[in-house]
C-alpha cells in the first residue's frame, strides 16, 4: 500500500512515492509555499534582547 499524507498547503491527500512535488501534491502547492518562505510569512516567535541602560537608537 503506497504512503499517503495530507498536502502541508492544501491538505489534499498525496502519495510520497514518485511524487516529484512531494511533500506537496503539486507544483503550484509547491510554488505557494517557496513565496510565503520568501515574504518572510513563516517566522518563529523571539523575545527581544533587554536594552542596555544609556543606549540610543
Amino acid at each position: 500500500m503506497p504512503t499517503t499524507l495530507n498536502c502541508p498547503r492544501c491538505g489534499e491527500l498525496t502519495q510520497w512515492e514518485d511524487n516529484q512535488y512531494r511533500p506537496f501534491c503539486s507544483d503550484r502547492c509547491k510554488l505557494i509555499d517557496l513565496g510565503a518562505w520568501a515574504n518572510e510569512d513563516y517566522k518563529l516567535p523571539t523575545q527581544d534582547a533587554p536594552q542596555a541602560e544609556g543606549s540610543e537608537e
